[in-house]
């Protein structure tokens, strides 16, 4: 050992600029390896003077050992003189390393020592002759491990038969960081490679990857491998392989590319929607962005054990059973939409895979999840309900910017969140309603034509949106575009124009526009006030939780200022006006006096209006006179604009609930589910309080006030997905507040399904509210649990344990919490929800809690730190709470975890939802309780 502890240290020297000189000794900055060697690289993220080119992959699972064998011949760019090789590596055992020369010639006629630094979950091999800069060279590794329990990595997944064979499939899922536990890799975004693959299988198994098989060929014994064709360059995210059982059906796009959906034998005929809503938006997308699909193929699949809700590895996209297969029997319209969404948002992915970082990515693609469903599908229209839920989260001053650094995998995993998704997506959809559809979509097509499988950054989309260009240009390969040369475009004319921004921006404008949204959190709160003609503005950051009285409000005011492309129209002309505010406070001069104003027309903007003066006095007659004046869109935006000025102290209670008081007359879905929202939050927020009188009257008058939308309900699937959404929707409020009529209907259905033995179909948009009627009543519930343990729909069992969770039986609450957590009946998949779904419900939030409780860290090793379920979790129960004794209670479960929810960004979000409940408590109820009595 001595000697290898000689022949290293120099090199580590060298390797880590340290000298001998230092004020420190080398073994006080050194890491130390697992073995108690000097680990050569101490930082958390990777050199960059080796360069992976091409990864050569031989993955053989054994389904019945539950385990995996693999080697990785990795070709590698050396871009500096060296000894070392760092790269990732999590869980495995390396049992052989080698280097050889671009002749394939080994540099020692020794196996190389290894030396892991599991803290970084990385490993160092030494070369004993220099590594050449400029020159290639092949580590050529051997290694093992078990299949992962759990959900990342290469981990194992199974499902039972009618018969009652537990069946076993392994899947895997790399994002963001567990590449590193099926092979070794260079396991950051920007280390982008070519990967060949090849899959050992037995017969009976099919094998997946992210290219076509090449060829098979047979090993003897009943052993198959497969050999894939190689792989574009690509981020080690991405690779993904699958060995299982499955069948699939199949289809082909009109340019050629062939794409199947597989799943477990049993649920084959949940397959074919999604089949047909996958061909139809890669047709979309590759006539959207002027480019084709890159690859020769699509694969979709249902994984029966999955975390999140999708994932996006290139030609092989994976997905959560609920998120990929429907059930015309057992799926209501809300899941048919939620199926299209998810994969409208992974195939989106397919053309932007080349952008650096996942996360940035991500709110791309949510976008044009949005754009190709409203093209492709104009009846699941679902944009304003996505802004609704990123303005929630970005009215706290724990939010973050979309752009932000992230170092470690627990802050990666955390980035994957509502501001990433939700508000990414709403300030896109801002700026193309700024630029207008054709300017954005040309920009974008030539963002992607220029950075394809390059890494890219924001600024190079703002430039692209931006930017103009000839003909010339087009020809001249300058990533232009035009319709003469785009034979596949969508828009309808040539698009190559210098902007300016006395229309709508140039280069630098919209790069500082843009720098607004992207490089600070917040969400701006844009001040009217009317003087005849003049319309005074003013701008601040939108606060729920911090008030201008509070001693930190100039804080966190301090600095923020966005470029706001307002919009607005008058009570004197049906066009929309546009204005850039770029400062604290502007004035606009109309052409004339007019009524009302109405800014952000059609919630086409990412910010909150405010009304000061008579001015929310106005627009609330205006909606009891006149509601058709403003549009739905525009509608539901005032009633969301108005309860969010309430939650922040802007805006009396009564005054927004008068704002309401024109729902009577309305007949659009949108804005009367808006409205209702509110209203059954009220609800259940003074139930959960057991403040008794003002419970009793706001089901009265919600009862009272919407008889006429309750009545006219039916128990049925008829309709458009809109109409189907809000009797989904309306039943279900009405049952939960003991409607009789309603609670009469749903008992009769209950009953007649289970004299059936659940055989007759029930209305599919109505299910759940008559199983949660159901599963009140003893064997009502006992049934439902029979029924969830057999039903091979995933539509149906999420509706079954929804209705099972509204129990308010807490031993019957306890049990499914402990089924959970032993995740054979109940998939652990389903532990977050269920913990929600019990949180919930006013019986249970205290039992939710508890359970999270007791059982922290066996659920930070089930789904790990960050990860969407965990954070799931720490929201769904403790934003149940709204009393200062939760407060410090969630407080002090907190402090007792500090080493890691001092790691977690939504601890601090979690205690901002209490103090935000609490704040309005404090505000409103008196007023509430007034108005009602009124």
């Amino acid at each position: 050992m001595i000697p290898l502890i000689l022949l290293i240290l120099p090199y580590l020297c060298i390797e880590m600029g340290l000298a001998f000189n230092s004020k420190d000794t080398v073994m006080a900055k050194t890491h130390m390896a697992s073995n108690g060697l000097p680990f050569p690289w101490s930082k958390l993220r990777l050199p960059n003077y080796v360069i992976p080119i091409h990864y050569h992959l031989l993955i053989h699972p054994n389904l019945t050992t539950l385990s995996f064998t693999g080697s990785a011949k990795i070709e590698i760019d050396v871009k500096n003189d060296t000894n070392w090789i760092v790269l990732h590596s999590k869980n495995l055992t390396i049992t052989m390393a080698t280097i050889l020369d671009e002749s394939e010639a080994y540099q020692s006629e020794k196996i190389l020592p290894v030396l892991e630094y599991p803290l970084h979950e990385q490993i160092a091999i030494f070369s004993p002759k220099i590594l050449i800069a400029g020159e290639k060279y092949f580590l050529h590794l051997e290694f093992a491990a078990p299949l992962a329990d759990g959900f990342f990595g290469f981990y194992k997944s199974s499902y039972k038969t009618k018969t009652g064979e537990t069946r076993i499939l392994a899947s895997t899922h790399f994002e963001p960081t567990f590449a590193r536990m099926a092979f070794p890799c260079f396991d950051e975004p920007n280390f982008k490679a070519n990967y060949s693959v090849r899959i050992r299988r037995s017969q009976k198994h099919v094998a997946l990857s992210n290219m076509p098989i090449e060829q098979t060929i047979s090993l003897g014994d009943g052993l198959l491998e497969d050999h894939f064709e190689a792989s574009v360059r690509m981020s080690t995210y991405l690779v993904a392989f699958v060995v299982c059982d499955f069948r699939s059906v199949s289809g082909r796009t009109s340019t050629g590319i062939d794409v199947s959906v597989y799943a477990i034998p049993e649920k084959w005929h949940q397959t074919h929607y999604a089949l047909e809503a996958a061909i139809k938006l890669l047709e979309f997308y590759e006539k959207y962005f002027n480019i084709y699909y890159p690859l020769p193929k699509q694969d979709l699949i249902a994984i029966p054990d999955f975390q999140s809700g999708a994932m996006e590895n290139w030609g092989l996209t994976t997905y959560r059973e609920t998120s990929l297969l429907f059930d015309p029997v057992t799926s209501s319209a809300s899941d048919k939409l939620w199926v299209t969404l998810v994969i409208a948002h992974e195939l989106a992915h397919q053309q932007l895979i080349f952008l650096p970082f996942p996360a940035n990515e991500n709110w791309f693609a949510r976008y044009m999840e949005i754009v190709s469903v409203d093209a492709t599908f104009p009846e699941m229209k679902h944009l304003l309900d996505t802004c609704f839920v990123a303005i929630g989260r970005d009215s706290l001053n724990s939010s973050r910017p979309i752009s932000c650094e992230a170092e470690n995998p627990t802050q990666i995993k955390e980035m994957f969140d509502t501001v990433s998704y939700e508000k990414g997506a709403c300030i896109l959809h801002m700026l193309r309603h700024f630029l207008t559809d054709d300017v954005f979509q040309s920009g974008i097509v030539r963002y992607l034509r220029r950075f394809s499988y390059r890494n890219a950054k924001n600024e190079n989309l703002w430039d692209s949106l931006a930017n103009t260009c000839s003909d010339d240009d087009f020809t001249l390969g300058e990533f232009c575009y035009s319709r003469q040369q785009a034979s596949k475009n969508a828009v309808s004319e040539p698009l190559c124009f210098m902007l300016t921004f006395a229309v709508h921006g140039n280069n630098n404008e919209v790069h500082a526009m843009m720098n607004t949204w992207t490089l600070q959190k917040g969400i701006p709160l844009v001040t009217v006030q009317q003087q005849g003609s003049v319309l005074k503005l003013r701008q601040e950051r939108f606060l729920k939780t911090v008030q201008p009285s509070d001693p930190s409000w100039q804080s966190l005011q301090h600095g923020y200022l966005w470029h706001v492309p307002l919009t607005y129209m008058t009570s004197s002309s049906g066009n929309v006006v546009r204005h850039l505010l770029e400062t604290k406070s502007d004035t606009i001069e109309l052409p004339e006096d007019v009524t009302w104003v109405k800014f952000n027309t059609d919630m086409n903007g990412y910010y909150i209006i405010h009304y000061e003066g008579d001015g929310w006095d106005t627009l609330i007659n205006l909606m009891k006179d006149n509601h058709t004046a403003l549009s739905y869109k525009d509608r539901a935006n005032l009633i969301h604009n108005a309860f969010q000025l309430v939650t922040a102290g802007y805006l009396s209670l009564d005054k927004a609930l008068d704002l309401m008081g024109y729902l009577e007359y309305e007949t659009h879905n949108v804005p009367l589910l808006q409205g209702i929202g509110y209203l059954e939050t009220f609800y259940k927020m003074v139930e959960k309080r057991n403040i008794t009188d003002v419970s009793q009257n706001l089901k009265a008058y919600i009862l009272q006030y919407f008889r006429a939308v309750f009545t006219k309900q039916t128990w049925s699937d008829d309709g458009s997905i809109s109409d189907r959404r809000l009797r989904s929707e309306i039943l279900s409020l009405a049952c939960e507040l003991h409607h009789t009529p309603c609670l009469e209907k749903a008992n009769s259905l209950f009953n007649d399904w289970m004299k059936s033995n659940g055989t007759i179909s029930l209305p599919t948009d109505v299910a759940e509210t008559v199983y949660s009627v159901g599963a009140q009543r003893n064997e009502g519930w006992t049934f439902l649990l029979e029924k969830y343990c057999h039903s091979l729909s995933g539509a149906e069992k999420s509706k079954i344990l929804g209705a099972l969770s509204s129990s308010k039986d807490l031993d019957k609450l306890s049990r499914l919490l402990d089924l959970g957590m032993e995740g054979t009946v109940i998939r652990t998949q389903d532990l977050s929800t269920l913990i929600y779904c019990v949180a919930r419900n006013p019986a249970g939030r205290f039992l939710a809690w508890e359970f999270v409780k007791r059982n922290w860290h066996a659920l930070v090793e089930k789904f790990e730190l960050g990860s969407f379920c965990i954070r799931s979790i720490i929201i769904g129960t403790t934003a149940q709470f709204s009393s200062k004794e939760e407060l410090n209670e969630v407080k002090a479960f907190f402090d007792s975890i500090k080493e890691q929810s001092s790691q977690l960004r939504v601890t601090q979000v979690a205690l901002e939802n209490v103090q935000k409940n609490i704040l309005w408590l404090e505000r409103n109820l008196e007023t509430l309780r007034t108005w009602l009595n009124t």
